[in-house]
């Protein structure tokens, strides 16, 4: 599991580094080169105190992936009156999303899940304002002045707007994905966010969640996926999701 988490990233080649000088450092001391050994042993022990720090990225990751309960709403969504704006949001980004990609529209759109998303906001403007179909596209037009950059959805509002994500850093992903899609990869590797991606040369709607970019896009395939994200789930008495051979 530790290496799909570091596999095709900057770690590989630090973990490479610190293999080389670790079998350098065996060598020199069966060869008796103390002063070069005690040079490299140094080097390694620093590494190994700045391990943390340069790894950061990928234990993030994987604690993330290991604290994920699975949830994309809350408990307070279970009544009717939220589950119907829970269905006018789905209704209204799997209208606006086509309407984008026809007019090859770029856009990025960020669904906020169990991670909070506070520091990614900073980064844009505060909004704040109830979803609406009308409004979401209104930002993505090039006369707005919030048309670059990510729109943030948390619950039924529309947190905020020109929002920066951190790009990824893996070495595999294709040189035909732009900066929209290696953004909304970065942060779908950091966090539990759904991103819904517009090409803007293409107009293909691709989605980014859990490190994966799934394209392209249709709107029946976009509306199947929200609606499986969204639909409440129950934790079981016995601190498991119910599968099918645990159900009665």
């Amino acid at each position: 599991h530790i290496i799909l988490l570091i596999k095709e990233t900057p770690a590989v080649q630090l973990i490479k580094g610190l293999v080389i000088l670790f079998i350098v450092s065996f060598i020199a001391d069966r060869l008796g080169l103390r002063t070069i050994n005690w040079l490299l042993k140094g080097a390694m022990a620093m590494m190994v105190v700045a391990l943390p720090i340069i790894f950061q990225p990928e234990i993030r990751r994987g604690l993330l992936k290991m604290g994920k309960r699975g949830f994309f709403i809350n408990t307070s969504f279970l009544h009717k009156e939220v589950d119907k704006k829970v269905e006018q949001l789905i209704n209204g980004l799997v209208m606006v999303m086509p309407m984008l990609s026809s007019k090859h529209k770029g856009a990025l759109v960020v669904l906020e899940r169990e991670v909070g998303l506070k520091d990614i906001l900073e980064t844009g403007i505060i909004l704040n304002s109830e979803f609406s179909p009308e409004l979401l596209y209104s930002i993505f037009m090039p006369d707005s002045p919030l048309h670059d950059g990510a729109v943030i959805i948390r619950g039924n509002n529309i947190a905020g707007a020109n929002c920066i994500l951190p790009l990824s850093e893996r070495m595999d992903i294709s040189k035909s994905l732009g900066t929209r899609h290696r953004a909304a990869l970065g942060l779908s590797e950091q966090t539990d966010a759904l991103i819904i991606i517009v090409s803007e040369e293409t107009g293909n709607i691709s989605i980014a969640l859990d490190g994966k970019i799934t394209r392209p896009m249709e709107p029946q395939g976009l509306k199947k996926m929200l609606t499986h994200l969204y639909q409440p789930k129950i934790i079981s008495e016995f601190g498991f999701w119910p599968t099918e051979g645990n159900k009665k």
